[in-house]
């Protein structure tokens, strides 16, 4: 197989090539790392590679999978991988090496899904850019003045620039689809529960984090979904299973829905009219395929002033946890020698939180929930732009965050990215599309989806329905591996 031949296949794909016998799983990883050499100078995505241990990973897999033998990469947040390092982009974690594989990991190995390598996130996972003191700035495949998104920006770019057709991706306000926004791919966040993070976490930021993938496909991502879904052993609830396999409900006629469109977000500045273009342009191809789109009359449930404290209380707080263990493992201290000044004063902020004020956040949590519950009871589909800009250039975030505190900086994050992190908020399951594109700076436009909790198999469905109507495989960004 050539490098041209690998980017044309998705993981799917290069899976039945494996089960078939046309292709080794030794000679996919040898492609994705020619890959990886071939593109990754140009945007900084891949932290490292472990070609030496592929053969004992690969004389391990199980002899049937879903993803047998395809190449994989995981972000260096959250999710561990025995053996190898997970720093979450800090100096303060420099190094440190995770001892087991967390639940999630182990079922990515079930799937079959080859991992060779570990990709950038931005300190902490606390930015919707992934730029980081540690390991530097990830670039945008499609144009490389600009941010990848954050904080799964490694993994949305190495797979946009064809590196992989999946990588891992986890999302705590936004960190799934804001990558899949501005890197031109598809990026589902699923239904609270739905994907386990333990064993060393129940709900991950109070049940605001989600766990699973970025790709070039619908069906890779539902395909994902169907491997690494259902509670582990200990977690604290179990989420009505799906009826069948997400990837049936890729090629389901998701019928007639009822959306309800967004263009402006619920706070923060307005959306950009080649923004507000792009998605009224899908409107009307949804309305095409015979949906009802009309104008949203979702309420929020508090004020927006109210959910930026709210959330900032919550991640601060988890954040600041986070911080004492592992400067208690590194045995390194708290200060600018280890950790950005924005995440400094976030950990700041976390210390200073009340247990009061924390459970107060909890109830404007609840109160959020009850109000976007009761509005899916009487719609299907929530649209929006996934960002109210075109993706931003390299460095934007450092040039505003001079002297903030830890509110100020969840303030210009949620600013920059005001319709995602309700979703995390809420549990609800949502995804970001590449349904459009901007000609004049070469960059992708996402299209964001949300549903009623546990309906991602409604949005597979309008996603399998949208992907054929409005195809994107096509558009290759100017950084890509199968480049002559």
């Amino acid at each position: 197989m050539t490098l041209s031949d690998y980017v044309s296949h998705d993981a799917l794909s290069l899976a039945a090539l494996v089960s078939s016998g046309q292709v080794q799983p030794a000679e996919l990883i040898n492609i994705a790392l020619s890959a990886c050499e071939k593109v990754n100078p140009a945007i900084n995505a891949v932290l490292e590679t472990w070609p030496a241990d592929m053969p004992d990973y690969i004389n391990a897999m199980p002899s049937e999978a879903p993803f047998r033998g395809a190449p994989f990469l995981i972000k260096d947040a959250v999710l561990h991988m025995a053996g190898r390092k997970s720093e979450m982009g800090s100096r303060l974690a420099a190094g440190l090496v995770s001892p087991t594989d967390s639940d999630l990991m182990a079922r990515f190995r079930a799937a079959g899904l080859l991992t060779f390598g570990r990709t950038t996130s931005p300190e902490m996972a606390y930015s919707a850019t992934t730029e980081s003191a540690l390991n530097g700035a990830t670039r945008n495949p499609w144009n490389t003045n600009h941010s990848a998104g954050g904080s799964s920006g490694g993994s949305a770019a190495a797979v946009a620039a064809g590196i992989v057709p999946l990588a891992h991706a986890n999302d705590g306000g936004g960190s799934t689809r804001i990558p899949a926004a501005s890197c031109g791919l598809f990026g589902l966040k699923p239904s609270r529960g739905r994907v386990p993070i333990g064993p060393d976490g129940d709900e991950g930021l109070n049940g605001m984090g989600a766990e699973l993938a970025v790709s070039r496909t619908v069906r890779d991502s539902a395909a994902v979904l169907d491997c690494v879904q259902g509670a582990a052993t200990g977690d604290p609830f179990i989420i009505m299973p799906p009826a069948r396999p997400y990837l049936k409900e890729v090629t389901t006629d998701p019928g007639s829905l009822r959306i309800g469109l967004m263009i402006d977000p619920f706070g923060g500045p307005k959306t950009d009219p080649v923004v507000a273009d792009a998605v009224n342009s899908v409107a009307r191809q949804c309305e095409a395929l015979g949906h009802k789109v009309s104008v949203s009359d979702a309420k929020l449930g508090i004020s927006w002033d109210g959910f930026i404290l709210a959330n900032t209380r919550i991640w601060a707080a988890n954040l600041a946890i986070w911080i004492d263990a592992l400067a208690g493992a590194t045995g390194r201290p708290v200060d600018l020698t280890t950790l950005e000044q924005q995440t400094l004063a976030c950990y700041h902020y976390g210390k200073s939180v009340s247990g009061v004020e924390l459970l107060s956040a909890l109830a404007a949590r609840n109160a959020i929930c009850r109000s976007l519950g009761d509005w899916f009871t009487r719609n299907d589909i929530l649209m929006s732009p996934t960002l109210p800009t075109l993706p931003i250039t390299i460095g934007w975030f450092d040039d505003h965050a001079g002297g903030l505190d830890g509110l100020g900086w969840s303030e210009l994050v949620f600013d920059y990215s005001p319709f995602t992190p309700v979703f995390n908020v809420s549990g609800l399951p949502a995804m970001s599309m590449p349904l459009a594109h901007d000609a004049a700076s070469n960059l992708p436009i996402g299209i964001h989806f949300a549903a009623a909790f546990g309906r991602e198999d409604m949005l597979l469905r309008l996603a399998g329905q949208l992907e054929q109507a409005m195809p994107w495989s096509h558009r290759k960004p100017p950084v890509w591996a199968g480049n002559a």
